[in-house]
């Protein structure tokens, strides 16, 4: 019976490594009897495949079933409680260890740091760390790693100055958790001193080194590294090389990734990832599209980057395609795949595509994501349905400072400045800091709305409270809301202080000039409008808004003069546009297009509208004329 015993339990681990994980849990269930061997080989098997839902189950199984787990247990089972970031699952299994009496395992100690670090709970595993009797490398890094994924880096130097004996991992977990900041040159200091103390780089260092890069957008860095890399003999590296790749994608290089993804031996579905997200920055759906068929494999990452892209790109209809075919192939869509369509919605200002999204999102259960959530209030927002933003507000356990953003921006875009403000109150009095986009959406909405003491207000927090220097759109916003109320000279002052760069001027330029078109301010326009014809020749805005001042102003001949030259500069003015949505379908008016099926009708409509709005005392009268007329 033993020997029966040993064998089946041999083969569930088979079974379980090589992916076949339904065939080993039914030759689990199918066995008489199970010792602790068969449950951790089964636990183990689900936890190395990511299956980490499953094997907690199954320790819950186990206890149920009077089996004593053992170390092995234990350190599966809090690695699957890591890899779902279950932290109340992994303290419940920390005080099971402490009665069972496994505190003193090194491997059990371990685990229990790491799941403590992977569930941001660095203080946890510091106090694991403090207690045990005995470490080894893997115990000091997998501390070094609870600091710096919580991002305190401080703690985490401290730590690794600390470590009795720095094994390349340990540079590793420091030089990528500052890559992921974007501390490109603190990455590439660390790098040197690894170097210096004898210990040689691997295909993770380089890797790490390139993603630094990546996150910072630093072209020249990332030669520099791309030419480590070759250097030291690591170019033909998956790992490496896959990091080249997508140096060369996020900074909308196609042409070098080209390169490099044609100089793979064999390709990986990170290789067709990297390929498909460079054509798609450079705004080429087409080459990504190929690529994605081209693709033997395609993951969640695929069918994201595809889904962003064409959000990106402005083709949301296909963005919603995508996600559409994603969800018959039967792929589960994470929070980033859900961000993309939602963004996608949002440009459509499409409330009936958002609200189906938004229902799936309810079915996977992600609704409580903060990054979903966020995703949610902006596209409630851009279709016009403000409670619904609020509703989704409301549904974030955790909310960040985007979600608090998010909401301020939408009651600012609907014109509510009350809830705007007393939101940005509630922001402040929950302890959560306001960043530079909050003040944005402020001043945004006191512009709008021509609360100019309350953006006088804000301005001067922002500086002297904060301590955020005010960047190009606080000026402009600023610029405007000063312009609109008549404030030239104030909003003039502003723009000549903060307005340092091209592209600053420009921007404080527009937002000024429109305000003289308000006011009819010729002199200072016309000045505005030269400077703005030198600073952005190619721009249609400042000879549109110069050659309606003199038309205002009854200088004709002046605006014909514009118009002259924004059609010798073959400026072209863009039209206005405006839609709604009925029945799920967009509607589309474009000005000067008069194509529409039912054009007559609708100007019929609005004529009577227009009746109504200015003679309010004949609208049951002229209701009644338009029923007769109109419906007969």
């Amino acid at each position: 019976m033993h020997s029966d015993l040993f064998q089946i339990t041999s083969k569930i681990a088979i079974l379980a490594r090589s992916g076949r994980t339904q065939c080993a849990r039914k030759l689990f269930d199918e066995m008489s009897h199970r010792d602790a061997v068969a449950w951790n080989a089964m636990l183990t098997g689900y936890s190395q495949l990511g299956l980490h839902q499953e094997s907690l189950s199954l320790f819950r199984h186990m206890r149920i079933s009077n089996t004593k787990p053992d170390h092995y247990s234990f350190t599966a089972t809090l690695s699957a409680c890591a890899g779902a970031s279950e932290l109340t699952h992994g303290v419940k299994i920390h005080a099971l260890v402490i009665v069972s009496g496994f505190q003193s395992s090194l491997p059990v100690c371990n685990s229990l740091i790491d799941m403590y670090g992977k569930c941001l709970r660095p203080f946890s595993a510091s106090k694991v760390f403090e207690d045990m009797q005995s470490r080894n490398e893997v115990t000091w890094c997998s501390l070094l790693f609870a600091h710096t994924n919580s991002c305190q880096f401080d703690s985490a130097h401290e730590v690794f100055h600390m470590i009795p004996k720095k094994v390349e991992i340990a540079w590793n977990i420091l030089i990528a958790s500052h890559a992921r900041c974007g501390e490109v040159e603190l990455c590439l200091n660390l790098f040197k001193e690894m170097r210096e103390s004898l210990c040689q780089p691997d295909q993770w260092t380089l890797s790490a080194l390139m993603n630094a890069c990546s996150e910072s957008s630093e072209f020249s860095y990332g030669c520099l590294v791309h030419g480590i890399i070759i250097k030291t003999g690591w170019s033909s590296a998956v790992e490496a090389k896959n990091s080249v790749l997508s140096f060369y994608a996020r900074l909308g290089c196609p042409d070098d990734a080209t390169k490099v993804f044609e100089s793979f031996g064999t390709l990986t579905q990170v290789s067709w990832n990297a390929i498909i997200d460079a054509h798609m920055r450079v705004g080429d759906t087409q080459e990504s599209f190929l690529a994605f068929q081209r693709a033997p494999e395609k993951n969640i990452v695929s069918w994201t980057s595809m889904i962003a892209g064409y959000a990106r790109n402005g083709n949301g209809d296909e963005a919603l395609c995508f996600f559409v075919d994603m969800m018959r192939n039967c792929v589960q869509p994470d929070d980033f795949a859900f961000g993309a369509v939602l963004h996608a919605c949002s440009s459509l200002a499409v409330l009936g595509h958002g609200k189906m999204v938004h229902g799936c999102i309810i079915h996977f259960g992600m609704n409580a994501d903060v990054y979903v959530g966020n995703g949610l209030i902006n596209m409630y927002a851009k279709c016009g349905d403000v409670e619904g933003s609020s509703r989704a507000f409301n549904e974030i356990p955790n909310k960040d400072v985007v979600s608090w953003n998010a909401m301020l921006f939408g009651f600012g875009l609907h014109g509510r400045a009350g809830q705007a403000l007393w939101l940005y109150e509630q922001m402040v009095a929950c302890g959560v800091k306001p960043d530079k986009v909050t003040f944005i959406g402020l001043l945004m909405t006191c512009s709008h709305l021509g609360l100019i003491e309350k953006g006088r207000f804000f301005f001067e927090s922002m500086v002297s409270v904060y301590g955020i220097c005010p960047e190009m759109d606080h000026v402009a916003c600023m610029v405007d809301m000063l312009g609109r109320g008549g404030f030239l000279a104030e909003a003039t002052e502003l723009a000549d202080t903060y307005s340092v760069t091209d592209n600053a001027k420009a921007s404080s330029s527009e937002a000024l000039l429109g305000a003289c078109s308000a006011h009819w301010n010729v002199g200072v326009g016309a000045h505005l409008g030269e400077t703005l014809k030198i600073l952005e020749p190619q721009k249609e805005i400042s000879y549109v808004l110069l050659s309606n001042l003199y038309c205002a102003s009854g200088q004709w001949k002046e605006a014909e003069m514009i118009r002259k030259a924004m059609l010798d500069q073959g400026v072209k003015k863009m039209p206005g546009c405006s839609w709604i949505e009925v029945r799920n379908k967009v509607t589309a008016f474009v000005a000067g297009n008069h194509s529409h099926p039912y054009l007559g009708d609708i100007c019929k409509i609005l004529h009577f509208l227009e009746f109504e709005m200015r003679n309010p005392c004949f609208i049951g009268f002229e209701k009644r004329k338009f029923e007769i007329t109109f419906f007969r």
